[in-house]
């Protein structure tokens, strides 16, 4: 993308956002470039970061565990092939027992993260300031928001190649329910109940589970808030897919990335924030009418090496909601094929 030479940049006072006062051609609204490597919080910002915060530093420990999550496959086997071998069904349920608690807190952190992203979005969007204003103004929540966004994308695709996850978890909820007809409590089921092991299945049914339950909580805080416009909510994504399509299409922006892992970081924001805004708009973001540019959102990923944008291709490609609409231009629909 090519900027004309109204297009300039000032610095904000925290030197963390620069502002490009320009619109591309399809109106769709000022670009940002965020410094998401360095943004610090305000005064006015210090309380929601703190506790989105306490959140987050849990989270590389979670995808940590999650990379090295291998599974009891090899236990289970040699169970179900030995039914009546004691000695082997001890030691399936010993292997599955850990990795089951593993799962809970997985699940139980999706929720903490829910609360988080509520939190994200009543300050991203309160009166009296447009989500646009607010993105200007509180960089460092903007920045958290990314963040959540990354996190989501990054462990819904450790979770979609670990396959041992729903089967670990699918003996754990049958050896249950024998024991249950058998009348015999195992010491596993105080710690996941049955009402807690119902919720980890639905959750763990999801391609993308993360994602989910990221695009239940916008929904629902949509529905929730009538008195606040949809369109101040999906500003505040469309306005983030912009930022970050941008910087990652701008030479001038991506020299400023100190850390390689940014790009990567911003390509799962974008697709994170164009999945969310799919999710809560009325008509998604694939329509003409959409705030998001989405052949250009397309094109940018597609430069990029396809060992990192190929699940993020992907994403777009399946958990997307109005992706096959009529709405869709036939352009967009071959970007994607």
């Amino acid at each position: 993308m090519l900027f004309s030479s109204c297009f300039f940049s000032c610095r904000f006072h925290m030197g963390n956002l620069l502002k490009v006062l320009t619109y591309n051609e399809l109106d769709q609204g000022p670009n940002f470039f965020l410094d998401f490597e360095n943004a610090q919080p305000t005064e006015a910002e210090t309380a929601v970061w703190n506790q989105v915060n306490a959140v987050l530093e849990e989270a590389q420990g979670v995808l940590a565990e999650l990379q090295s999550y291998t599974g009891a496959g090899q236990e289970i086997r040699e169970a179900i092939q030995n039914p009546g071998d004691l000695r082997l069904q001890e030691r399936a349920w010993s292997a599955v027992c850990p990795l089951v608690a593993k799962l809970k807190r997985f699940y139980e952190f999706s929720l903490r993260l829910e609360n988080a992203l509520r939190s994200l979005l009543e300050a991203l969007t309160s009166p009296p300031y447009a989500p646009t204003q607010h993105l200007e103004r509180e960089q460092a929540l903007a920045k958290q928001f990314a963040e959540i966004l990354h996190f989501t994308l990054s462990f819904d695709e450790l979770k979609m190649t670990n396959p041992a996850i729903q089967n670990d978890f699918s003996y754990y909820r049958r050896t249950i329910s024998r024991n249950r007809i058998n009348n015999l409590q195992l010491d596993a089921e105080s710690e996941v109940n049955n009402e807690m092991a119902n919720r980890m299945s639905l959750f763990y049914a999801e391609a993308t589970p993360m994602l989910k339950t990221l695009s239940n909580a916008t929904t629902k805080f949509v529905s929730e808030n009538k008195t606040l416009p949809i369109e101040d909510t999906t500003d505040c994504l469309s306005t983030m897919a912009c930022v970050c399509r941008v910087m990652l299409e701008t030479p001038e922006y991506r020299s400023r990335f100190t850390n390689t892992e940014t790009l990567l970081f911003c390509m799962r924001v974008m697709v994170g924030v164009i999945i969310l805004y799919d999710h809560v708009h009325p008509v998604g973001a694939f329509a003409k009418t959409s705030k998001i540019d989405m052949k250009g959102c397309i094109k940018v990923l597609k430069e990029q090496p396809s060992t990192s944008t190929e699940g993020l291709l992907n994403a777009l490609r399946y958990t997307t909601r109005h992706l096959n609409d009529d709405t869709t231009s036939k352009q967009v629909r071959a970007l994607l094929q």
